[in-house]
C-alpha cells in the first residue's frame, strides 16, 4: 500500500508544479499593472521603481517565478494589493466557507442522486426509470445561476422561508448558518446529483446482472437484501471515487453560486481580485483550488485502492 501511495504522490507533485507554472504565467497575461494601482493617483516614478524592486518585477520571468514559488512553498503567497493583508490569511478566512458549502452540496447530491439511481436501476425501463433520467437530464441542463435566481424569487421573496443572501459562520450561529447555505448548497448539489444518479444507475445495473445476484435471488433472499446488502454495497466503488472528484470540482467551481447568494467564499474572493487586479490573491486562490483538486484526485485513487480487493491483491 505504501508503494502505491508513493507512486501516486510522485505523479501528484510534478502535476502541481506544472499547475503552478500555468498559474504564474497566465497571471502575467492579465491586463493592467498592479504597481500602478499600488502607487496611488500621483504615480511618482521613484515610487513605481521602488515598488517594482520590492516585488522583484524588474527581474526576468524565471527569476520572478522562482521567487514566487519559493515563497509559496513556505506559506508566503504574497500581500493583497487591495487590503494589504497576507494572501494566506485571506485564503484561511474564506476556505472554511467554501468547504461548508461543498460539504452541504455533496450531502444534497447524495440525498437526491443515489436513491434515484438505485430506483432507476431496480425499475429499469419503467416509468420510474424514465422519470429519474428526466430529472437527471434537467439537473445537468438547468444553469446554476438561473436556478439560484428562481429559488431566491420563490423561497425568499414570495414565501419568505429563507434568507436570500448573506452568510453566518457556522460556529457563531449554526442554525442561521444552515439557513443561509441551504439554497446555494441545493443549487450546486442538484447538478452533482444528476451526475451521481447516472453513475449509480450504471453501477447498479452492472452488479444486478452478475451471477452472484441471481444466486442470491435463487436462495430466496428478499429483494431488499439483494438490492442493498449485495448489489449496492458492491456498486459503491465507482460512486465513492466519483464523489471525491466531485468534491474537488466544488472547491474550484462555486464561483457563480457564491456571487448570486453573496457568500464570502473562494468564488467571491477571486472575482473581486480579478476586478481589482489583485494579482497576488488571484494566484493564491487558483493555486489553492488546484492543489485541492489534485488532493481530491489522490484521495479518489486511494479510496479505489482501499475498496477494491483485486487491486490490493495485485500488489
Amino acid at each position: 500500500m505504501y508503494t502505491y501511495i508513493l507512486k501516486r504522490l510522485l505523479v501528484a507533485i510534478p502535476t502541481l508544479l506544472i499547475v503552478s507554472i500555468f498559474v504564474f504565467s497566465l497571471q502575467k497575461l492579465l491586463p493592467g499593472d498592479p504597481i500602478l494601482a499600488m502607487a496611488g493617483e500621483e504615480r511618482d516614478p521613484a515610487v513605481l521603481e521602488l515598488l517594482r524592486e520590492k516585488y522583484h518585477l524588474n527581474d526576468p520571468l524565471p527569476a520572478q517565478y522562482a521567487y514566487w514559488l519559493g515563497g509559496a512553498l513556505t506559506g508566503d503567497l504574497g500581500i493583497s494589493l487591495r487590503s494589504n493583508e497576507p494572501v494566506l490569511k485571506l485564503i484561511a478566512a474564506k476556505l472554511p466557507v467554501t468547504i461548508q458549502l461543498a460539504v452541504m452540496a455533496i450531502f444534497f447530491a447524495f440525498l437526491i442522486g443515489i436513491p434515484m439511481g438505485i430506483l432507476a436501476a431496480v425499475k429499469k425501463n419503467t416509468v420510474l426509470d424514465y422519470f429519474a433520467s428526466f430529472v437527471a437530464l434537467s439537473g445537468l441542463s438547468i444553469p446554476n445561476f438561473w436556478l439560484g435566481i428562481m429559488l431566491i424569487l420563490l423561497i425568499s421573496v414570495k414565501l419568505g422561508w429563507l434568507p436570500a443572501s448573506g452568510y453566518e459562520p457556522f460556529f457563531a450561529d449554526p442554525l442561521r448558518s444552515l439557513e443561509t447555505m441551504v439554497m446555494p448548497a441545493f443549487v450546486l448539489g442538484n447538478a452533482l446529483a444528476a451526475t451521481l444518479m447516472r453513475h449509480t444507475r450504471s453501477a447498479m445495473l452492472s452488479v444486478l446482472s452478475a451471477d452472484y445476484i441471481r444466486t442470491a435471488r435463487a436462495k430466496g433472499l428478499s429483494e431488499r437484501a439483494v438490492v442493498f446488502e449485495h448489489s449496492f454495497r458492491n456498486a459503491l466503488l465507482p460512486i465513492v471515487t466519483l464523489s471525491a472528484l466531485l468534491f474537488g470540482e466544488l472547491l474550484a467551481g462555486a464561483v457563480l453560486t457564491e456571487q448570486i447568494f453573496t457568500i464570502p467564499g473562494f468564488g467571491k474572493l477571486i472575482v473581486d481580485a480579478v476586478f481589482t487586479r489583485d494579482y497576488s490573491v488571484v494566484q493564491g486562490v487558483v493555486l489553492c483550488t488546484a492543489t485541492g483538486f489534485i488532493l481530491m484526485n489522490l484521495i479518489a485513487d486511494l479510496l479505489y485502492f482501499v475498496l477494491n480487493p483485486r487491486m490490493r491483491a495485485a500488489l
